[in-house]
This record gives structure tokens, C-alpha cells and sequence, in this order.
């Protein structure tokens, strides 16, 4: 390491031959990306030669401070893409505008009820009443008329009628 320290280009070659595929393993460990462990392992190797001169061998060996280098670097990454995902999936649900205009949607929905209520007042009270029972209740026609006390065929006529009238209204 003091030859490196020193500038010594063969002394890093040595060192880079011996080390390299450590720290690439070490960068997959944490990453499971290839081009993403050979980016850090790049990167990693590039700070020991520039960075040389920091190494103290009272703490530990030349490999020992490499690979330490290189796994904390490499869990940088792996948290920095963390964040950049998240970023990203937040930023596509607030950039995503709705396809629709939800409040002239409500509007329209609002209006449609409306009219809907201006036509069922049009309809006689049997006519509202067999619908009510029908399509709000949720009753059978059979029950319809056992309820009001008519002959079904009367009930059928009543909710067939209502439901043509309330179509000539509404759709003109």
C-alpha cells in the first residue's frame, strides 16, 4: 500500500489482480445486479488508489480495508436506488392526472339524477310505486303484486309501463 500511496502503478496492478474480483463479489453480494457490482467495483478500486495513503495496517489488512470500502459503497447504492424508486413511483401517482374530469363528472352524475327524479314525479303513483318496490326494494314481481294486492299480470303492466314512460322522457 505505501507503493501505491506512492504512485506506483505496478504495486496497484498487483493489488488491483489480487483484489478485484473480491470486491466485485462483494458489490453482487449486496447489489444481485452485475452492471451495477462492476460500477461499484470500479468505483471502489478508484478510491484505494487515490485514497491509498489513508490505510493504516495497525487496523487491519490491505483486503480487510478494501472489501469494508467496497461493501459500504455498495450498500450506498443499493439504498440510493431504493430512494430513487420510490421517488419515481411517487412522482407517477402525482404527475397521473385522472382521464376524466371527476367534478364535471359529479356534476353531470348530479343533473342526471335530477332529471331522473323530475321524470319518476311524471309517472302515476301505481307506476312509482311498482318501480320503488322493483328496482329500489328489490322485490320480485310476484312479491309486487302479493304487496299491492293486484294480479301480477296488473304489476308486470304497471312496471313495464313506468319504465317505458320514464325512456321516452329521459331519452326524448
Amino acid at each position: 500500500m505505501r507503493a501505491c500511496a506512492g504512485g506506483d502503478s505496478e504495486a496497484f496492478s498487483v493489488l488491483y489482480t489480487a483484489l478485484f474480483p473480491r470486491v466485485r463479489a462483494t458489490a453482487w453480494g449486496v447489489l444481485r445486479d452485475v452492471a451495477q457490482a462492476e460500477e461499484v467495483a470500479q468505483e471502489v478500486i478508484a478510491e484505494v488508489w487515490s485514497s491509498s495513503g489513508r490505510f493504516c495496517a495497525e487496523r487491519g489488512t490491505v483486503a480487510g480495508w478494501v472489501i469494508a470500502i467496497a461493501h459500504r459503497r455498495a450498500v450506498d447504492r443499493a439504498r440510493s436506488r431504493t430512494r430513487a424508486s420510490r421517488r419515481e413511483q411517487q412522482y407517477a401517482r402525482l404527475a397521473t392526472t385522472p382521464d376524466y374530469d371527476s367534478v364535471v363528472e359529479q356534476v353531470l352524475y348530479r343533473l342526471d339524477a335530477d332529471e331522473v327524479r323530475r321524470c319518476l314525479e311524471r309517472l302515476t303513483d301505481l307506476q312509482r310505486q311498482a318501480l320503488t318496490l322493483v328496482y329500489l326494494d328489490g322485490t320480485t314481481h310476484a312479491d309486487g303484486a302479493a304487496r299491492l294486492g293486484v294480479p301480477l299480470g296488473t304489476f308486470k303492466t304497471r312496471v313495464r309501463d313506468a319504465l317505458e314512460r320514464l325512456r321516452r322522457d329521459l331519452l326524448g
